[in-house]
């Protein structure tokens, strides 16, 4: 048994992909969330360990420094602080006096903006800036004296902040990496709760199936109280309301066809004693009175068509019932249907193309049933002559009955071998019983062939009637 494979864009990959996506979106936010929280956490411990220790470092050095400094003592300041803090560089300023506590540094880090800030505001200020692609703090403060007063002299101290970058960078590849797993479980956990999900829905499915099939009887096993639970018992109770309206339907159906066979067959007696009677009349119609030769003429035919109209309603009867039996033989199909052109007398109001030759084991009755409903309609509905023309392939026998005729309306097609349908809605009754394009075909359907309703180009209706060469049941 085959497995039925998954589907692009089937249910079960687009809840798989949606799982995952979620997932993997959630797990990007925390993530991102959980760096930059991080690494504000740890940057700020730093700065706050940083700027405590510089003021502290600052306000020790300070108290032995003379103002207003020369160059000589801003440069002990300088490397005083620099030596207490470990820190990579740190500047005096006095005016336009500077010194540093490393002369070969790069001062640039300290930029105009924080020395004004510290000189405008007289208050410790931060600034974090990057350097040749380092990440560097720089603090600046100015000194206060112990009366409170802040004279002109501002210190900065630079501080690498590289090993904070680091560990926050370690923290986010650690992160990422957990990610992976992440993914793979969800996509894992989503495919089992697809496969929770969809089960239900592949059953209903597979029921439905199953019903449209024609097995009434289907149903599906309700789990839960959930709203795929709800769904298949919807579903079975559209099941029961449909099985239970078919077998209403069914039983109906089999009452009116028992009915109208009953009547047929009862018709049948009382029919055969009127056609007696008719035919008495009509061959002594012209012994009688104008009008009462007439009435013998019309009673003679209306008897005929009710007759016929009998003798079809059994024939479809039987078809209902399942009771018709095919007795094929090998056959000359031109014989057969030179033979009924002849006993109808349709012989000279025929063109026919029969080749001799073609032969198939049929029903020969049938066929002659089949061949004289279709040119006898050719001959009510059409002009004549009406052209029979009989062609045999290898797999494959065809008799084509085309007339001269005006043609069928285009909303027949579909509908001409339907019972008892018109073509001309304004008639109230028609020339035959209205059975026999039907019959006709539910013949050519126990040959396992069929019967073609068309138009012609150059005007006139055609119908084909195709018989395979060999039956189903004839093939090896």
């Amino acid at each position: 048994m085959r497995r039925p494979r998954l589907r692009t864009g089937g249910l079960r990959i687009r809840l798989v992909v949606t799982f995952v996506l979620v997932s993997l979106i959630s797990a990007v936010t925390a993530t991102t969330l959980a760096y930059r929280e991080s690494r504000n956490a740890v940057l700020k411990r730093t700065q706050d360990a940083i700027q405590t220790d510089f003021r502290d470092r600052v306000g020790e050095v300070a108290a032995d420094v003379d103002t207003p400094p020369d160059r000589n003592t801003l440069n002990r300041l300088a490397a005083n602080v620099s030596r207490g803090l470990g820190s990579d560089l740190v500047v005096a300023r006095y005016h336009d006096l500077a010194a540093s506590s490393d002369t070969t540094a790069d001062q640039t880090r300290i930029t105009p903006e924080l020395r004004a800030a510290v000189r405008t505001t007289g208050r410790m200020k931060f600034q974090r800036v990057e350097w040749h692609g380092e990440p560097y703090l720089v603090v600046g403060t100015p000194v206060a004296f112990d009366d409170g007063r802040t004279s002109e002299l501002d210190v900065f101290t630079v501080s690498s902040l590289r090993a904070e970058e680091e560990d926050t960078a370690g923290l986010l590849a650690t992160v990422r990496a957990g990610l992976v797993p992440v993914v793979l479980l969800t996509a894992v956990l989503a495919l089992l709760s697809a496969r929770t999900v969809l089960r239900p829905v592949r059953d209903l499915g597979r029921a439905t199936r199953t019903l449209a099939a024609g097995d009434l009887s289907t149903r599906v096993t309700v789990k839960g109280r959930d709203e795929l639970a709800d769904l298949a018992r919807s579903f079975n109770h559209t099941a029961d309301s449909l099985q239970a309206s078919v077998t209403k339907l069914r039983e109906q159906e089999e009452r009116a066809r028992r009915f109208v066979a009953d009547v047929s067959h009862e018709l049948r007696t009382p029919l055969a004693a009127m056609t007696m009677v008719a035919t008495v009349l009509d061959e002594d119609a012209d012994q009688l009175p104008a009008d009462s030769a007439m009435a013998a003429r019309t009673v003679s035919s209306e008897t005929a068509q009710l007759s016929r109209l009998v003798q079809d309603l059994i024939e479809i009867s039987r078809f209902d019932a399942g009771a018709v039996r095919l007795n094929p033989s090998d056959t000359d199909l031109a014989a057969a249907i030179r033979s009924t052109l002849a006993r109808r007398g349709w012989t000279d109001l025929v063109h026919a193309d029969l080749p001799d030759g073609v032969r198939a084991n049929v029903d020969r009755r049938r066929v002659d049933v089949v061949v004289a409903n279709l040119v006898g309609n050719a001959l009510r509905h059409g002009a004549p002559p009406v052209d029979v023309v009989l062609r045999a392939t290898d797999d494959e026998i065809t008799v084509e009955v085309r007339d001269r005729g005006p043609g069928l309306p285009a909303e027949s097609l579909t509908h001409v071998f339907e019972r008892f349908y018109k073509t001309d809605a304004a008639r109230t009754r028609s020339e035959g019983s209205g059975l026999g394009t039907a019959i006709a075909l539910e013949n050519a359907r126990l040959h396992d062939g069929t019967i073609e309703a068309a138009n012609r180009a150059g005007g006139g209706a055609v119908f084909t009637l195709r018989l395979p060469r060999r039956r189903t049941e004839e093939r090896p």
